[in-house]
């Protein structure tokens, strides 16, 4: 198992998941998304196990202002400039992600 936690320092979700995985003893890779975003290559990849929409946070005040852009790409690339309007925790499992919190997902990834 290769997981990746993407999340932000100050959110819930994200600290439920980190001790998810720690009280399984199972290795992980935190990537703070407020310092270092996420690359094009990670955001497609999640991007094939998630739909875009379900990767917006609807509590970020921008995250009305992506509704009116017209094509997924360009969505896609304001995520990429700012990687704060996304849902947190992204998790990957490999090919496989999650976004929120999903112990149950997780459990049948164990």
């Amino acid at each position: 198992m290769n997981i990746q936690i993407f999340g932000k320092a100050k959110c819930f979700d994200t600290k439920k998941a980190q001790r998810y995985f720690k009280e399984r003893r199972i290795k992980f890779q935190y990537i703070d998304l407020s310092k270092y975003g996420i690359s094009k290559g990670e955001l497609n990849s999640v991007l094939r196990s998630v739909k875009l929409e379900d990767l917006i946070d609807p509590k970020h005040p921008d995250a009305a202002l992506l509704q009116y852009l017209a094509y997924p790409e360009a969505k896609v690339e304001k995520l990429l400039e700012d990687p704060t309007l996304l849902k947190t925790p992204i998790v990957r499992n490999g090919k496989q992600a999650t976004v929120g919190s999903q112990p149950e997902v997780w459990k049948t990834w164990e």
